[in-house]
């Protein structure tokens, strides 16, 4: 089995030295280019990455990529294939990968638990909660199915997170043009011209929260896998964040298109 794993990344880091890690540069078209292959050639979205984060390397790789398998990690955060000793020697290989693509055509971070919080509570104290339901009102119009896959998952108190995955080819090409279709439409619907550079950000944040609502409609197997972080993550201060957010939530402004 042919598989590549984009890694996504914006500056010079680190890689794997396993021929199954791709890095890609996301954003290419509007960054100086750096030594790795750019996400800004073939059918691209590079230019859209100020909105879409990773998700540029993700469209390049479903576009471009001739795998059997394929999937996106973050040139920080990877999946573990060991879980113990010297982080860069417990990522993911390709070996591993392809034993695990045999249990399940698709592999997940393990889920991140928020226990006090729903999903979209979640979401609307970090982001704008309207603009996550105007990704519902699109999966309204397109399938009945999916909108109520978003209410029991919006409702849950865990997650995927990352925008992380390893999926076969049949699967992957379901998810991006199931993906990309939403995402697309919602960037018609939306104005975000007032928001600051990080909640620009806001599709790449949506498509976070979408991934488990296409799991549960499509009725897709998959893999829970551990997360080999390679620098701190800080939780005191993201679990602080996260309290404060429940507590004091802001209001962000969103116009529509």
């Amino acid at each position: 089995m042919k598989i590549q794993i984009v890694v996504a990344a914006h500056k010079p880091y680190r890689m794997p030295k396993d021929p199954v890690y791709l890095p890609v540069q996301a954003g290419r078209a509007l960054h100086e280019p750096l030594a790795w292959q750019g996400d800004d050639t073939g059918e691209n979205i590079s230019a859209k990455n100020g909105e879409y984060c990773e998700l540029t390397c993700l469209y390049w790789a479903w576009k471009n990529l001739d795998a059997d398998a394929a999937g996106m990690c973050h040139y920080r955060r990877y999946f573990a294939g060991r879980r113990t000793g010297p982080k860069w020697e417990r990522i993911l290989t390709g070996e591993q990968a392809e034993r695990l693509l045999e249990r399940a055509p698709v592999l997940l971070p393990k889920p991140r638990r928020y226990y006090i919080d729903t999903n979209f509570g979640e979401y609307s104290h970090a982001h704008n909660g309207d603009d996550l339901a105007e990704a519902r009102k699109i999966l309204a119009e397109r399938s009945p199915a999916a909108a109520e896959a978003y209410d029991r998952v919006m409702a849950r108190t865990w997650g995927h997170r990352f925008n992380m995955f390893v999926m076969k080819r049949e699967q992957l090409d379901r998810y991006c043009a199931w993906i990309f279709d939403i995402l697309f439409e919602l960037e018609r619907r939306i104005d975000i011209s007032d928001y600051d550079p990080y909640n620009r950000r806001v599709f790449g944040f949506i498509s976070e929260r979408l991934l488990d609502v296409w799991l549960e409609a499509e009725h897709i197997q998959y893999l829970d896998v551990p997360v080999v972080n390679l620098e701190s993550q800080h939780w005191p201060r993201k679990i602080a964040a996260f309290v404060k957010r429940r507590l004091w939530p802001k209001k962000l402004a969103r116009k529509h298109g």
